[in-house]
């Protein structure tokens, strides 16, 4: 079981879409650089100049690229941090380096962050290799307090690295659960409505052989309506490609729709109350997108009541014109408190609004409270 567990860590590939330099990695190398600046200015007890700008550099530059490159970050700095300490100690110089150079810490986060298990192995060996030889033979004698600090010190930085990077993992791993669950909610109820566009078809036409030799006229009337089901028929079955769907559970319920919307509506002995007015006709509206509106609108409610502090009222508000379908929903709660950046609830119903080939969006309203906006085509036209 050791074997494997440390074949798995050796072989574990870096995390995706590391981010490049950003203003904030400048701002840093920006405190840092004045922090030197005033260790040189204060400080009466350093080392020669040329050794401690050296040293700086060693550990300066190297942050700006220790998360797309983290195990050559480390290995430059600390390879010159011992080139450094050995000059110190072969020239008999004396004086301390830059309190400022502890910054080689946040590159043995990085390693473990955003570097590669093999990388990330072979960092921490040099970096335990550059501690046991400047702790026992370097410039600066340490006793044995100080070297279990400094070991203690970058296990705990590469202990953080490999942490953040679990909880990272987890997080993607949890948010493509949540498009996967509701891909398969999706996709049950495209089942459910093309099943029920083919039994109609086929009632259709066993209706219109019967009556085709005695009353052709209604026998074209059945072809009639065969064509506007089969049509209906073939849109369901575009948006259900691609949709992974569950072999369990195919039983046909019917799907709530636009017109249940409306039993979301509280009568006011609950707080908060929820409010519901539908503008529109919605008859021949998709039945894939009016079960997507039920459910953007039920989800949104429910994490009103869970999320919005001090919530007195929800109004949801569904908007239908010629090619389109609005969902709102607005409560008048905290826009802050409690709310979570981005659950993964809301992960799925922006899930479900892209694969209907539609938008959403979910933020803070512009007076108060918080608001849910979902923007969908008439026919559910897939992405």
């Amino acid at each position: 079981m050791a074997t494997n567990a440390l074949r798995s860590l050796w072989a574990e590939p870096r995390p995706a879409n590391a981010p490049d330099r950003t203003p904030r990695d400048w701002a840093l190398v920006a405190v840092l650089i004045g922090w030197s600046v005033l260790e040189l200015v204060f400080r009466r007890d350093l080392a020669p100049l040329p050794l401690l700008l050296v040293a700086a550099l060693a550990v300066l530059g190297p942050l700006l690229w220790r998360r797309t490159h983290p195990l050559a970050a480390v290995a430059v700095s600390v390879g010159t941090l011992a080139v450094v300490d050995l000059v110190r100690v072969l020239t008999g110089s004396r004086g301390a380096m830059l309190n400022s150079g502890i910054a080689v810490l946040i590159l043995a986060y990085a390693l473990f962050r955003w570097g590669s298990g093999r990388e990330a192995s072979t960092g921490l060996g040099v970096i335990l290799l550059w501690l046991a030889v400047v702790t026992t033979h370097g410039a600066d004698p340490t006793s044995s307090a100080e070297r279990v600090a400094g070991y203690a010190f970058f296990l705990f930085a590469a202990a953080l690295g490999a942490a953040i990077r679990y909880r990272a993992k987890i997080r993607v791993r949890d948010i493509d659960q949540a498009k996967a669950r509701e891909r398969e909610q999706l996709a049950r109820e495209l089942h459910d409505t093309v099943a029920h566009h083919v039994s109609g078809i086929a009632i259709q036409a066993q209706a219109g052989r019967a009556v085709a030799a005695s009353h052709p006229e209604r026998a074209i009337e059945a072809l009639t309506v065969i064509e506007d089901a089969a049509t209906r028929t073939l849109t369901e079955l575009r948006a259900i490609v691609g949709v992974l769907r569950a072999p369990q559970d195919t039983a046909f319920a019917p799907q709530p729709g636009v017109a249940e919307v409306g039993q979301l509506a509280t009568d006011g002995r609950t707080r908060p109350r929820v409010e519901v007015t539908l503008l529109g006709e919605f008859d021949d509206l998709s039945p894939a997108v009016g079960a997507a509106i039920y459910r953007l609108a039920q989800e949104s409610v429910t994490n009103a009541r869970r999320h919005a502090r001090h919530a007195t009222r929800v109004t949801v508000a569904v908007t239908g014109d010629a090619d389109r379908v609005r969902l709102t929903v607005d409560d008048d709660g905290s826009a802050t408190g409690g709310r979570a950046p981005e659950g993964y609830g809301l992960v799925g119903m922006r899930e479900r609004a892209a694969l209907l080939g539609g938008t959403f969006h979910a933020g803070p309203a512009a007076e108060r409270g918080w608001r849910v906006e979902a923007v969908l085509p008439w026919t559910g036209t897939p992405r």
